[in-house]
């Protein structure tokens, strides 16, 4: 596959993919949407559904890694790395345009939540005024609609818990059936994978939200820091180098593990 071909997929697919899951977590969230308060059962299997169609969609272009924890992985895998930065790079571009398009599809949902004074506090709300340096001004009332953050901040444990969680996603990816050329999942592969990531959301995504992909979180926490939102908060940038560091290790571990296990 030529570099256009991974460059347009991975941007296309990603795009899908936040597309959906952030979907999901819009519908869940946001003062207005019909699926509001849904639960954690909903944004669940509501990221399976994304994985599931943006790989069904843009496997043939790209191979569909959609995350740069699993190119990180395949490149170690098979000690090819000449993609990569095309792999990235569509990648990145590729959430930052699914997050933009949530912001679209949600927008009076958005406003209608981000105006609400006993959401976003204010003198007529009972709760406080909220400054520069407290919790709400490091995540904003909507950023979880756009990336991650913990619940409980322990740095170690947030760190661990992206790695471990990304070690499980690909390794199942890595031994799940690679296509034919090696650069992505074949269709059964695809559907495995879907679960695996539904089931990752369920047993290990309560502490930090499961980012376990750098580019599903960075891209849309790009966004969420541009986009015109009332009363948005902070984009929490204290915390965003763990859903990146914390998957590009576990998915570089997985490949060792895969190499000394599985190869």
């Amino acid at each position: 596959m030529s570099s256009s071909d991974i460059f347009i997929g991975e941007t296309i697919g990603t795009a899908l993919l936040i597309l959906l899951g952030g979907g999901v977590c819009a519908a869940v969230t946001l003062k207005s949407s019909k699926a509001r308060n849904a639960g954690w059962l909903a944004i669940t299997f509501g990221w399976g559904f994304a994985v599931l169609t943006a790989v069904y969609t843009t496997g043939a272009l790209s191979g569909a890694h959609l995350n740069p924890a699993v190119t990180v992985g395949i490149a170690i895998k098979d000690g090819a790395w000449g993609d990569v930065p095309v792999y990235f790079a569509g990648q990145l571009l590729g959430a930052m345009i699914g997050a933009a398009l949530v912001w679209v599809v949600y927008y009076g949902q958005f406003q209608a939540h981000m105006t609400d004074r006993e959401i976003v506090g204010g003198p007529a709300s009972g709760k406080p005024e909220e400054g520069p340096h407290s919790e709400a001004a490091k995540a904003g009332p909507v950023l979880g609609v756009f990336s991650t953050g913990p619940e409980v901040r322990v740095v170690w444990q947030n760190l661990a818990t992206e790695i471990i969680a990304t070690v499980v996603l690909v390794l199942a990816v890595l031994t799940q059936g690679l296509n034919d050329s090696g650069k992505g999942l074949g269709p059964l592969g695809a559907l495995i994978t879907a679960l695996v990531v539904v089931g990752i959301g369920l047993s290990l995504g309560g502490p930090t939200g499961y980012a376990i992909n750098p580019a599903r979180d960075l891209g849309p926490r790009i966004v969420h820091s541009l986009l015109p939102l009332p009363n948005k908060g902070g984009s929490d940038w204290s915390y965003a180098w763990i859903p990146v560091v914390g998957p590009l290790v576990g998915g570089a571990a997985a490949a060792g593990i895969y190499n000394l296990a599985f190869a």
